[in-house]
């Protein structure tokens, strides 16, 4: 059998899992903004006329679809490797908020500026895989 320990720095992961909470509430209130401002009624979920406003949802919805992936990934791979874990997680929300930085310009070729936020999606997918492994009694 084996056993896996919570680790004290596993308290870094849950930190940055509530921090990226954060990071989703500034994007849903970047949009609801913008909504406000435009005049653009709920439930109008994409501007048929306003391709800035389809930007600033289409940002959100993009972090929203990958969200639970990431969640997945930074607690479970956490438990194997919390700091490398949290580090990752760290780099992804702030890849997430430079691609929608790059979206609210109105140029959707500009949200590759967060592309960076894959490096941290990589580790916490080794880390997450390092868990398996030792879990199956591969290493």
């Amino acid at each position: 059998m084996v056993v896996v320990e919570v680790q004290p720095e596993y308290g870094y992961c849950v930190l940055v899992a509530v921090g990226s909470s954060f990071m989703l509430v500034w994007k849903a209130m970047k949009v609801g903004h913008l909504r406000k401002k435009l005049n653009i009624n709920y439930p109008t979920m994409y501007s048929t006329d306003n391709n800035l406003f389809n930007c600033y949802q289409r940002a959100h919805q993009n972090t929203l679809e990958n969200y639970p992936t990431f969640l997945m990934l930074l607690l479970l791979g956490g438990l194997q490797h919390p700091v490398l874990s949290a580090a990752g997680g760290v780099v992804w929300c702030l890849g997430r908020i430079a691609y929608a930085t790059g979206y609210y310009t109105g140029d959707p070729r500009k949200r590759t500026r967060g592309m960076f936020g894959y490096l941290g999606l990589i580790a916490m997918l080794y880390s997450t895989g390092r868990l398996g492994t030792r879990l199956l009694g591969w290493y």
